[in-house]
């Protein structure tokens, strides 16, 4: 398997453009997941994802077997930094915020770390060409549901109560077990990109702390300790989750990947606006969770 870019949204943008310019004509089949994840230079999973995001927006429809088809009657809109609804943003800019400060702080409640990954790995590639000035220090606090917990998500799309209900139960697992994967991988990748800056002398200090809490997010959180934070729930679907021995098991999902996320920002001028309140309120839960579970 490749490495991971972290391009998914800029694939899911890609994607949308080719249906929209009719590159992928309505009625026809896209690439297969294969020949995609070749071209973009990432994993399967991470295309299943951006298709799960096509259907979900009504771009493609899918059967299993069948490969994903440009739906006859696709959107009569393209989804486009400029056409985003005020109040609904990406994740892209906001880390792009807090790497143009000299000192970077981000705080995150998340699933995976995925989104996250991808977006840190942009920034780093960014000042290892210097496109943009290092920062003189990154500190990175990640909560993240601990393997204590029991994940409701992904889960086979099979009712407990039915025949063959053990089957069901080892699809689960085998389901848990890969989505702990995930959350292994992505954070490693994060904190290795972010502590070889500081290894390669290009950013004096780099401090990522996870701290693994019995937790499990129903939505993302991120926040720029005083400044402005984000937050976007994840979207409960169905869909067919392709296995690395190319298995698929239909399950309920969680996808992040494209959900909406709200920005507030904190008004200096009034510690009563809304945009005040939201930080005030998740910071301070964000700190009593780290004080409460941080052991060290």
């Amino acid at each position: 398997m490749s490495e991971e870019r972290g391009r998914g949204a800029a694939i899911l943008a890609t994607l949308r453009s080719r249906i929209a310019e009719g590159e992928y004509r309505p009625g026809h089949n896209l690439p297969p997941q294969r020949a995609l994840a070749e071209e973009f230079d990432v994993s399967r999973d991470t295309i299943q994802r951006v298709l799960e995001e096509l259907k979900t927006e009504g771009w493609i429809e899918s059967r299993q077997g069948s490969g994903s088809k440009v739906r006859a009657t696709p959107p009569i809109h393209v989804t486009t930094p400029s056409k985003v609804p005020p109040g609904r943003v990406a994740l892209g800019p906001f880390v792009a915020r807090a790497f143009a400060q000299p000192t970077v702080e981000l705080d995150v409640f998340t699933f995976t770390t995925e989104s996250l990954d991808t977006h840190i790995r942009v920034q780093a590639e960014a000042i290892r060409s210097e496109q943009i000035p290092a920062p003189k220090r990154i500190a990175l606090r990640i909560l993240l549901p601990s393997d204590a917990v029991e994940l409701p998500y992904p889960r086979a799309r099979t009712s407990k109560d039915a025949p063959g209900s053990a089957d069901v139960q080892e699809l689960d697992r085998i389901l848990q077990a890969r989505t702990r994967e995930i959350i292994r991988r992505h954070t490693s990748s994060l904190r290795n990109t972010l502590r070889n800056l500081k290894t390669d002398g290009l950013v004096d200090d780099v401090d990522v702390k996870v701290l693994e809490v019995p937790l499990v997010p129903t939505h993302k959180l991120y926040l720029r300790r005083g400044v402005e934070g984000l937050m976007g729930p994840y979207k409960i679907v169905e869909r067919t989750i392709l296995m690395d021995d190319d298995t698929e098991i239909n399950a309920w999902d969680v996808l992040g990947l494209g959900s909406t996320l709200i920005r507030l920002a904190h008004d200096e001028g009034d510690p009563h606006a809304i945009g005040s309140v939201f930080m005030q309120s998740w910071q301070e839960w964000f700190d009593s969770c780290w004080h409460r579970y941080d052991l060290s």
